[in-house]
């Protein structure tokens, strides 16, 4: 490489050009030129240039990470290790239905405190923004080492105007809720997500949903909802989510989709029949997933709703109640709770990822049944006095998933990858780090379940058309340099339970809109990414396109 400055152009040199499109590779050279890519394949002259050697790394696009939990770290992490490592340089954040805006002061409040088990409650974040627009300029100025794309979270709407009640709301509240989602995607939202099996996005019905994802629709973003069921009730939750994008004219993202549970070993095929019969009908549907078989979680999402209405205080006080505790693990343990997707729990699938307070450090690591057994209580009495103890702020890992279900699900040909990762916590599930490099190592070049150019389509150039992002997701002439290097011969995830943060191997160059963030495999200290703002001429609304 040549000393001349990073600030000037970049030409990488004599890669193995994936250029995002599906066909096969080509060696060639890429030329960044002003944050963009201007010039594709063959020997390109570029007298000045910086010269990155590429020979025998694989040149693609950058990572598009369909499913995130980096609201707060990217506004206060600025090294962003757990993504930028991976060769991500685009994430969609806001999901499950429960983010930061919009909000008002009390509903602000009580968002903190119900999902600090996925983000924490960071240092230096002050939590000033009320709205999309705010949130999103907060990113802007405080910059990010990735590009991100906000979607609106549907319960923490729905707390702003209906509550945490379990209730329907009235029309004057449908037409607040719409309102809001209206004005969110006037300021920069690409879409909505739904979380139906938390509170208090569990406790809207159907026509709810149409209506708000009706709006979304108008912008022509898409609705990327987590279901009420991945388990019990999995497969007529996706038929829901179908029926509401074909009532509301809405393109269907499904957030990281899954056939967990032993209820549905083997049935991917049964959601892809779904999907495809949904795509025949000229329904416009995408879906996420991650390469591994645990799931990820809070400890209280495992609760019944009906638990966990009202916030975490007065869920809080429902813990320390005899009585409460008594219904309250019937429904756990026996009937299945709809926190926990019908299922009754087992016990020894749910492992402590990671805790809020310090003082429970010791529990981390070791699964709910293994506690009851050391410390000769009941595994449901454990469940409660940890979640009090730690205030509802304690993460877990579930071990449910189906291998023969993830290959079949990510073979499928409107697939995208999302890592699902949740960053804080001792032991957060390893896919926050490892999601990226594990399709490359695992399933590409051990497995040879996609190849090389099919899994940079899955990773890179379909999620940018799913964001209708017209300028990133491929190698071209003109598009935003968004490109990760990789050696296909040694890229892995090398992220474990045990040791959950390690980065990725063999990724040596990542840029960002044409900055090194990853540079001969060490962090810059650039922080080039920023927010990214929907424009609703870039996608047609709810159909194949």
């Amino acid at each position: 490489m040549s000393d001349d400055s990073p600030d000037g152009d970049l030409l990488l040199r004599g890669g193995m050009i994936v250029d995002g499109s599906g066909r096969e590779p080509v060696t060639g050279d890429v030329l960044v030129r002003d944050g963009r890519i201007a010039g594709v394949g063959g020997r390109i002259d570029a007298p000045g240039a910086r010269v990155i050697d590429a020979e025998g790394l694989a040149v693609a696009p950058g990572f598009i990470d369909m499913h995130a939990h980096s609201d707060l770290a990217v506004l206060a992490d600025g090294a962003h290790l757990a993504k930028v490592t991976q060769g991500v340089t685009t994430e969609v954040v806001g999901q499950d239905g429960l983010s930061y805006a919009p909000v008002t002061d009390d509903t602000m409040a009580t968002v903190r405190e119900q999902i600090a088990g996925w983000n924490g409650i960071p240092d230096g974040v002050d939590f000033a923004w009320r709205s999309v627009a705010e949130y999103l300029a907060e990113v802007d100025r405080r910059g990010s080492a990735t590009n991100v794309a906000y979607l609106l979270p549907q319960g923490t709407i729905r707390m702003n105007v209906v509550g945490t009640g379990d209730r329907r709301a009235t029309p004057a509240e449908i037409a607040a809720m719409r309102a809001q989602v209206d004005q969110g995607m006037r300021e920069g939202a690409f879409g909505m997500s739904s979380g139906l099996t938390y509170v208090p996005g569990i406790f809207a019905d159907t026509d709810e949903l149409v209506a708000l994802a009706e709006v979304a629709a108008r912008h022509g973003g898409f609705y990327a909802p987590h279901q009420r069921s991945y388990g019990a009730g999995a497969l007529a939750a996706y038929a829901e989510m179908v029926d509401v994008a074909v009532r509301a004219g809405c393109a269907l993202h499904l957030t990281h989709a899954t056939m967990n549970f032993p209820e549905n070993r083997g049935r991917a095929g049964e959601l892809l029949a779904l999907v495809d019969g949904a795509l025949a009908d000229g329904v416009d549907v995408t879906l996420d997933s991650y390469p591994y078989l645990p799931g990820s979680t809070t400890l209280s999402a495992l609760l019944p709703s009906r638990a966990a209405t009202g916030g975490p205080e007065r869920t809080l006080a429902r813990l320390r109640d005899a009585g409460e505790r008594a219904w309250i693990a019937h429904e756990v343990e026996v009937v299945g709770s709809d926190g926990c997707h019908g299922v009754p729990v087992d016990w020894d699938t749910i492992e402590i990822a990671g805790v809020r307070d310090a003082a429970l450090g010791d529990q981390v690591g070791r699964t709910v049944a293994r506690i009851a057994v050391d410390e000769g209580r009941a595994p449901a009495e454990v469940f409660f006095d940890l979640l009090l103890a730690d205030r509802l702020g304690t993460s877990i890992l579930q071990h449910v998933g189906d291998e023969q279900n993830v290959r079949e699900i990510m073979r499928h040909r409107r697939h995208t990858g999302g890592s699902d990762g949740i960053l804080v916590g001792a032991k957060p599930h390893p896919r926050a780090s490892g999601t990226f490099p594990r399709y490359l190592a695992r399933y590409v070049r051990e497995e040879g379940v996609l190849s090389l150019a099919e899994m940079i389509v899955h990773l890179a150039a379909r999620p940018a058309a799913r964001l209708g992002l017209p300028d990133r997701g491929r190698i071209a002439e003109g598009y935003v340099a968004d490109v990760v290097a990789f050696d296909p011969a040694t890229v892995a995830d090398r992220a474990t339970p045990d040791e959950p943060r390690l980065t990725a191997a063999g990724i040596p160059w990542v840029l960002v809109g044409g900055t090194p963030v990853i540079e001969n495999g060490e962090r810059t200290a650039a922080r080039p990414g920023g927010a990214l703002r929907h424009r609703s001429e870039a996608y047609g609304p709810g159909r194949v396109r």
